[in-house]
């Protein structure tokens, strides 16, 4: 740590002392020089509860607007906020801090800050302290980071300590107006997004109003620090935490959703708590921290006997409004999430959107609200809209996206009896930590609801507090993973210069030549290409390299960290040698077209579907294509009917398709973050492909140059792959004639079949199944006869021992499903009965055993008797205790009736099988 940027010449200036806190040991700056402690919690209660440090009339939006307006007037560009969702970055899903926002292109010194300085209120969320909120009083899944950040970038010194410190002693004396001797700085060091540095947390009568990081270290994936060619800005003023100290409420809850408080409490029936309680509670909440559930009592039992009550009576007063307050909360984070795009799954964002909407709907069936989550999520987003109004445009899809997770949440619930039951019956006695989160995951079963079914059957189940959390962390971040043998080649290409991408310059070139620079085994390195690799969905090319000793085929392309390397198979070329190739230009043309096709149908769902579409991924080959997108239901016949009407419209209409290089931070400015459709685009310039009035993506593809190249596009199937993900499979050009070709191919051969007119085959097909239905119950009646006819001889031939019956019957050539019909009726009609047949067809036999009632309660088991009987005929078989089934006897080695019954006895006297 260097201890030299704590030395900041505001202090000096303003007479500041460097002490130490006489309870955590932390250095800490103030202009009290008889303050002992940092004046943090938990050193330190709360002392703005009900008395805060200066009189005002700040809300929200005016506290927001003055921070933003003295960092502007203060020479700092104002930027509009990002969306919540991180679609920009490949390690985070979400934005959990405003430097989230400049990382990695902008604090790497790849791409510049949209201002520098700037000044930014970003919404963020935080899955870290999940369980703590409703219960501190202070924890919030969902806020608003307030922020300044300048960018030392390149040589260039904005500013970094002394004036970053000073801003903020600034800003509270000078348009907050506090007593500067309100204000205590920290020292601490903060890490975060892959970065690092010194910091001050500053204080104010007990509660954190802001954070400021001097960022100047790299952080290794095995936690070491590097120091950054880049010195970076980073500070955080949250929001409504600021809102809550100037305005000594109880807590943030109360501070910042007062009105849906009231709401949901009215709602709910729930006693009004005295203030006194309230007040208590808020001042110790910083020491309240539910993973350590000692000193949560502890802190608790605290307060009951300040308040003259036992830790009971304060429990059950407070229970509501934790959920009530958890339910505020989590409907606000909600609101960002949804209305910035998620759809709720179970994967990435999604999951995480799926864990608060459970949450808030298991806190609501505790409180027995009767209200719907849509209408409390839909009142947070008509708070936001008069300062976000961009969020109300998914309105009404986010509310039907809630009443069909409310719906799964439901069934999920009636599943849970089920599934205990089952648990109970594998002979489990306690279920562990990992076996809650793979319940949760695989049925979304919520593991206090597990314990209420599962205690009661003798099952221990103990749920660790913080077992949200433990499930958000799990699904916060996206998996990395690599290719082995790519891996491999990076290791031995990392040296070579990167690929000139001739298939960028020229996107119609068929024919070209180039230089080989490297040969390793297969693989050929060009020193340019004009094959596609595979990449962004889109398949490699094929084609032919030819050399001074023959001919080669390009069977792989691919792009490894800019190095592009060819599968060569056959005649292999030499280092140095000039080579001349050629493009499979056919399959070219298909991919191409299927790309384009890819932009189209994604503007087209996007209109059809609502704007909370977003592509997850895609695959682009010569024959198909396929699209996921999000969308919380299934697409009905007639929305895929719209999306590939529009999709063809945009063909017909042969609209421009521009493809063109761009710095990043024009795109985004000009395009929004829809540009990350396929995902993240490396670099501070990036390739953009546009279709006119359309649809805009950054993208690496090949694409037709306008949109009638593509020909017609048949969408050819949808399918739900994963909650939240619809995949499409579609034609286009060639292909959907083809596609077409050979569906009418099979429509006119059934036409002929059924001797019926295309038009009229619908009514055909209708009455030959109406006939075929008619042949099937006349079957079924014969079958029923022939059963009764039989049973008749059965039962004249049975053997009696000890009170069970048995049936033994030899059958030829016989269908399965006709024995145990005839079977279940003896049982049925004879329920002491044990009736086996042996089925017998080209010197192989099948085994049937069914078991009666009676003869169950005498200790017979239908499974058990047919693995005997099977065993002893060279086959297998199994079941349960009423039938068995089994097959490849041998039926030379069928037992005789007197062994048969022998078996049977020693099944029912309980000997091992």
């Amino acid at each position: 740590m260097d201890e030299s940027l704590f030395e900041v010449e505001v202090f000096r200036r303003e007479g500041f002392v460097r002490k130490t806190c006489k309870r955590c040991g932390r250095r800490f700056w103030t202009l009290n020089p008889d303050q002992e402690l940092c004046g943090d919690q938990p050193c330190v209660e709360y002392g703005f509860i009900g008395n805060p440090p200066k009189a005002n009339s700040f809300d929200k939006r005016s506290l927001r607007e003055a921070f933003l307006g003295f960092f502007e007037r203060n020479g700092h560009g104002r930027v509009r906020r990002y969306p919540v969702v991180a679609r920009w970055r490949e390690d985070v899903y979400l934005v959990g801090a405003s430097i989230y926002d400049f990382q990695p292109w902008v604090t790497s010194g790849v791409v510049p800050p949209p201002a520098n300085p700037l000044t930014i209120s970003q919404p963020s969320i935080r899955f870290t302290d999940l369980e703590n909120v409703g219960r501190t009083g202070r924890h919030l899944t969902g806020f608003e980071m307030m922020a300044h950040h300048a960018f030392n970038i390149g040589g260039r010194r904005v500013y970094w300590n002394d004036e970053t410190v000073d801003y903020c002693f600034r800003f509270y004396r000078d348009v907050v107006g506090l007593n500067p001797e309100e204000l205590t700085f920290i020292e601490d060091f903060w890490s975060g997004g892959g970065n690092a540095g010194e910091d001050f947390e500053v204080v104010v009568r007990g509660g954190e109003v802001a954070t400021l990081v001097f960022m100047h270290y790299k952080v290794g994936e095995d936690g070491s620090l590097r120091p950054m060619e880049n010195m970076i800005v980073d500070t955080g003023y949250g929001l409504e935490r600021n809102l809550w100290i100037l305005q000594g409420k109880p807590n943030i809850y109360e501070t910042v959703y007062g009105e849906l408080v009231e709401k949901l409490r009215a709602e709910a029936g729930v006693e009004k708590v005295d203030e006194r309680i309230l007040l208590e509670v808020s001042k110790v909440a910083g020491m309240m921290d539910v993973k350590e559930e000692k000193a949560l009592e502890e802190v608790k039992s605290r307060v009951a006997s300040k308040v003259g009550l036992t830790l009971e009576d304060v429990e059950k007063l407070l229970r509501p409004y934790e959920l009530i307050y958890r339910i505020a909360d989590h409907s606000y984070t909600l609101a960002w999430m949804l209305g910035d795009g998620v759809v709720p799954s179970n994967t990435g964002a999604g999951y995480l959107a799926r864990l608060l909407i459970r949450r808030c709907l298991r806190a609501m069936d505790e409180l027995g609200l009767k209200i719907d989550l849509g209408w409390i999520v839909s009142y947070q987003l008509k708070e936001l809209a008069p300062d976000f109004p961009e969020l109300l445009e998914a309105e009404d899809n986010i509310v039907e996206m809630l009443e069909l997770e409310a719906k799964r949440y439901r069934e999920s619930l009636d599943r849970a009896l089920k599934i205990a039951v089952r648990i109970v019956k594998s002979g489990k006695k306690s279920l562990t930590v990992d076996d809650l989160i793979m319940l949760y995951d695989s049925h979304g079963l919520p593991p206090e609801l597990l314990k209420d079914r599962l205690s009661p059957l003798g099952v221990k189940v103990s749920v660790p507090r913080n077992f949200y959390e433990l499930v958000a962390k799990i699904h916060e971040r996206p998996e990395r993973r690599r290719v082995e043998e790519e891996h491999i080649l990076r290791k031995v290409l990392e040296n070579l210069p990167k690929t000139r991408r001739i298939y960028l310059e020229d996107g119609k070139i068929r024919r070209f030549k180039a230089r080989v620079l490297r040969v390793l085994g297969d693989w050929v390195v060009l020193d340019g290409t004009a094959f596609y690799p595979t990449s962004g969905g889109q398949l490699h090319d094929t084609g032919v390299l030819r050399c001074g000793g023959g001919a080669g085929k390009i069977v792989d392309v691919r792009d490894v960290d800019g190095v592009i390397v060819h599968k060569v198979k056959g005649v292999k070329p030499s280092v140095g040698e000039q080579v001349e190739c050629e493009i499979d230009w056919d399959r070219r043309m298909a991919l191409t077209r299927h790309h384009t096709a890819t932009h189209i149908l994604m503007g087209a769902a996007r209109r059809v579907l609502g704007p909370h579409v977003w592509q997850t991924g895609a695959e682009k080959t010569a024959e198909k294509a396929r699209l996921d997108i999000t969308h919380y239901k299934s697409i009905t016949r007639e929305e895929l009917e719209q999306i590939e009407l529009l999709a063809n419209k945009v063909v017909v209409e042969n609209r421009p398709v521009k493809t063109f290089m761009i710095p990043r931070d024009e795109a985004e400015k000009r395009y929004g973050f829809r540009l990350y459709q396929g995902g993240v685009y490396p670099g501070r310039v990036i390739r953009v492909v546009e279709i006119e009035g359309w649809d805009a993506e950054a993208c690496g593809g090949t694409h037709c140059e306008r949109t009638g190249e593509v020909g017609l596009i048949k969408i050819i199937g949808v399918d739900r792959i994963q909650d939240g993900v619809e995949r499409l499979e579609y034609v286009a050009g060639e292909q959907a004639l083809r596609y077409l070709q050979t569906r009418l191919r099979a429509l006119e051969e059934a036409s002929n079949l059924l001797r019926s007119p295309a038009d009229k085959l619908k009514e055909s097909v209708t009455k030959l199944l109406e006939e075929l239905k008619a042949e099937r119950r006349r079957v079924e009646n014969l079958r029923r006869r022939l059963v009764e006819a039989r049973i008749s001889s059965v039962v004249e031939n049975l053997l009696e021992v000890d009170g069970v019956k048995l049936a033994i019957q030899r059958r030829v050539d016989e269908e399965t499903d006709t024995v145990i019909a005839e079977a279940n009726t003896l049982v049925n009609r004879f329920p002491e009965t044990v009736a086996i047949y042996f089925l017998v067809r080209r010197g192989k036999a099948r085994i049937v055993v069914m078991v009666g009632d009676k003869a169950k309660e005498a200790g017979l088991n239908a499974g058990i008797i047919a693995r005997r009987l099977a065993t002893i005929c060279g086959g297998k078989a199994g079941g349960s205790i009423r039938l068995g089934q089994g097959g490849g006897l041998d039926a030379s080695r069928i037992p005789s009736e007197k062994e048969i019954l022998e078996e049977v006895l020693k099944t029912k006297a309980g000997t091992p099988s």
